[in-house]
């Protein structure tokens, strides 16, 4: 496995640092999100669009393109452009701490070359691409982003052998078959839960790696054991799971990702 590459085009972050302003991004990440409840007017709901690089004639690996997405859509999160006084703060806030939202879609080619011309973060993962967009209303998507396909999203499962013992790992819950696109959000939530739960040294060693993670499919039996951790908590390895609201695909408040940070993971030795 490949470390995660974020994008630099023009404009881009400038590189992350230990200081008051990381701490301030990750202080808000760790309050959680939600609880604004939705606006009156639909078109106001906030969501964040995010955009999975599906190429028609050599398909990335379903997990990789999952370990990207949840790469993204954390590094957008602790970006130094979404803190105090950046530039995406405001949108990035009102998302937040509204009723969160993801939403993912496909994009090839020139689709692709347009999604990245829109503010947000991209990573890559071994030939997987994807896109976390600075989020905002519904109502008022960039038509270069409104118009790519959201259902019909999925890639087929693989088998990338056993996840690297140093890197957190995303749990996805096997039994509900969720697709590519419904998968990625719900990886995103949970990058962005887990990070949110490590101690900030801890989350910002993971930054300095690309947010590097592994996605790995849950069968029944280990699904179980991972809740039965969840609920239990021995307190030597940081657990976030992600529970559903069920607006698609899944019953609400399923249980959809499990996410697993090592105990005195060498992550902590990098910051």
């Amino acid at each position: 496995m490949t470390e995660p590459e974020i994008d630099a085009p023009q404009g881009a972050a400038p590189p992350l640092l230990l200081d008051s302003g990381f701490r301030a991004r990750h202080a808000e990440l760790a309050l959680g999100y939600g609880g604004g409840g939705d606006p009156d007017d639909p078109a106001q709901v906030q969501a964040m669009q995010m955009v999975l690089h599906i190429p028609k004639a050599e398909p990335p690996r379903r997990s990789a393109v999952l370990e990207a997405a949840a790469a993204a859509a954390v590094a957008l999160c602790l970006d130094p452009r979404v803190g105090p006084d950046g530039e995406w703060q405001d949108r990035y806030l009102a998302w937040k701490r509204s009723r969160i939202r993801k939403v993912a879609r496909r994009a090839r080619g020139a689709q692709w070359l347009a999604a990245n011309e829109v503010d947000g973060v991209t990573l890559e993962v071994d030939g997987a691409e994807a896109r976390a967009l600075v989020p905002g209303p519904v109502g008022d998507i960039d038509q270069r982003i409104r118009k790519l396909q959201i259902g019909g999203t999925d890639l087929e499962s693989d088998e990338p052998g056993p996840a690297d013992p140093e890197l957190p790992v995303l749990w996805v819950n096997s039994a509900l078959s969720m697709t590519v696109g419904k998968a990625a959000a719900q990886v995103g939530h949970a990058s962005m839960l887990l990070a949110g739960a490590l101690p900030v040294e801890q989350a910002f060693a993971w930054a300095q790696r690309g947010f590097r993670c592994a996605v790995r499919d849950a069968e029944p039996d280990l699904w179980a054991r991972l809740c039965a951790r969840v609920n239990g908590g021995d307190g030597l390895e940081t657990i976030a799971a992600v529970r559903d609201a069920g607006f698609t695909e899944v019953a609400p408040g399923s249980m959809t990702v499990i996410a697993v940070a090592p105990p005195m993971s060498p992550l902590d030795d990098a910051a």
